[in-house]
């Protein structure tokens, strides 16, 4: 009988212990929130300095007006779990493909030139093109693009994207192509303004609730006037239901090529004019709600 109750009473307390779980986090990153201060690497504050831009890892820098690696770096470490899929609708170069697949995340990239899109994919294996990387030569800003996507998400075992890169032309300081769909080719800066939210539409469509989208942009000069570019773009993504988490200031002096050799040319032309020069672009984070 002593028996009995010993173990009736030892089952009793065992109901009462608590399994302590080691790992917290969020439901959109991997950080464990018990040990937040082990991720000094992580960036919390609105203005990156990054003296040069990553050349490792897969990176280079063949292509002109593609961001630096780093900004995909801390975007995927706050704003995406492994496995995860990232959706950039600008491609480019591949800068977001690359680090998605160095950070053990999946990715979707629309780039609307073909032979930039043959390119890229020389820049991943064969095995990655049918697994994690998914490229398509399409107009992010069509209707099209959008059935095309969600086409691939499905094979990819999603309904929808974790992440939204956007990293559009700046209007048009530099021509991408010849295409009449892309955005550096507009007739006007508010033309510009409407194709890009067409795109950013397009994102917030194919983005899961609650995941987090990225703006990557920089302003312009045109007609002896700044052109807003980031904070107009800013607006037309909050219009469609984008609810903005950051604004953070960029430095972009560790982008630049040559630098040294124009930096006299363009600060006479800014004493002359009237203007300052541009060292700094915008991230935008917002998120889905």
């Amino acid at each position: 009988m002593a028996n009995t109750k010993l173990k009736e009473a030892q089952g009793r307390a065992n109901l009462n212990v608590v399994t302590t779980n080691p790992i917290k986090t969020t439901a959109y990153n991997d950080i464990n929130l018990k040990e937040w201060k082990n991720y000094p690497e992580v960036k919390t504050d609105t203005f990156w300095q990054f003296p040069t831009r990553l050349r490792t890892g897969g990176h280079s820098n063949e292509y002109h007006g593609n961001y630096i690696p780093q900004i995909a770096q801390q975007l995927l470490q706050r704003y995406t779990k492994k496995g995860d899929v990232v959706l950039d609708l600008f491609f480019g170069s591949g800068t977001t493909g690359i680090e998605a697949l160095n950070e053990n995340r999946r990715c979707i990239g629309v780039e609307l030139k073909q032979e930039l899109v043959d390119s890229v994919s020389q820049k991943f294996s064969q095995k990655e093109l049918v697994t994690d990387m998914n490229l398509i030569c399409g107009d992010s800003a069509s209707d099209e693009i959008v059935d095309k996507i969600q086409a691939r998400l499905e094979v990819m075992g999603e309904e929808k994207a974790q992440l939204l890169i956007l990293h559009p032309p700046y209007d048009d300081i530099i021509k991408f192509s010849d295409k009449k769909e892309d955005l550096s080719n507009c007739s006007s800066t508010e033309e510009f303004y409407d194709l890009f939210e067409k795109v950013a539409e397009n994102g917030y469509k194919l983005l899961e609730k609650g995941r987090f989208a990225a703006l990557i942009i920089g302003d312009s000069y045109k007609n002896s006037e700044v052109q807003p570019l980031g904070f107009e773009c800013m607006d037309r993504m909050k219009n469609l239901g984008f609810k903005l988490k950051s604004i953070i200031v960029k430095d972009i002096q560790g982008n630049e090529r040559a630098k040294g050799k124009t930096a006299n040319l363009w600060r006479y032309r800014a004493l002359a004019g009237g203007f300052s020069i541009f060292q700094h672009e915008y991230i935008f984070i917002f998120q889905k709600v």
